[in-house]
């Protein structure tokens, strides 16, 4: 029976790279992301084994009934990932913007654990796994850097739920990459890493026996 991957983010970028990577892989997905049209479009792309999912994760009342529509869908859930996140055009503690802040942090941080709450419960069935986006940005001191400060928060919480999933068999793994060409950026990126790279790092941490936790991967531009 297929397993089922829930991604977040998933209408763009890595997430729609991740999206056609797992299914590819043989695993039913289940796209999230507010972006309707984008997600039919990749979910008619990928076909029968896709399900578009159009919501907004910050908040919780769209969040919790689109992983229930998910579960009930395919049946179960054997992974997550958390991809969904932003960064700032205001740059700075002392120049940035507090409402940047505060929609950045609601997105990066309270939807990250909004995702793991809602999604735990079933990944215990299934001795699941979760997987979460970090950043280069929460390994290193930025000057300045506030979406540094949540990507710090996701590498520290990634490790704790780590440990809390360990309990019962799962497993929670964070991707680092550094800078990616995605959307993400006003200009292309085409000698940086690509979305394709980080889904084919996903999906190895995905593939790995059970006797194998890789807690992180940390993926960098080789130019």
């Amino acid at each position: 029976m297929p397993r089922t991957l829930l991604i977040t983010g998933a209408s763009s970028g890595i997430g729609a790279a991740t999206a056609r990577a797992a299914a590819a892989e043989g695993w039913n997905v289940a796209l999230l992301a507010r972006s309707k049209d984008k997600l039919e479009e990749l979910a008619g792309g990928i076909g029968a084994s896709a399900l578009a999912l159009p919501c907004d994760i910050t908040k919780r009342d769209e969040l919790e009934p689109a992983v229930e529509q998910a579960v009930t869908h395919f049946g179960g859930l054997d992974a997550v990932f958390a991809n969904a996140g932003t960064g700032v055009s205001s740059p700075g503690i002392e120049t940035g913007n507090p409402d940047e802040w505060h929609a950045m942090i609601h997105l990066n941080v309270l939807a990250v654990l909004s995702t793991a709450h809602a999604t735990l419960p079933h990944l215990r069935k299934t001795g699941g796994q979760f997987v979460v986006t970090g950043s280069k940005a929460g390994r290193d001191h930025l000057k300045g850097s506030v979406y540094g400060a949540t990507k710090w928060f996701v590498q520290g919480f990634a490790g704790n739920l780590a440990e809390e999933m360990r309990e019962w068999g799962g497993r929670c793994t964070v991707i680092t990459p550094g800078m990616v060409d995605t959307p993400f950026f006003d200009e292309p990126k085409p000698d940086k890493i690509q979305p394709e790279d980080v889904a084919n790092a996903v999906v190895f941490a995905l593939a790995q026996p059970k006797t194998a936790a890789v807690r992180e991967i940390h993926i960098m531009p080789n130019d």
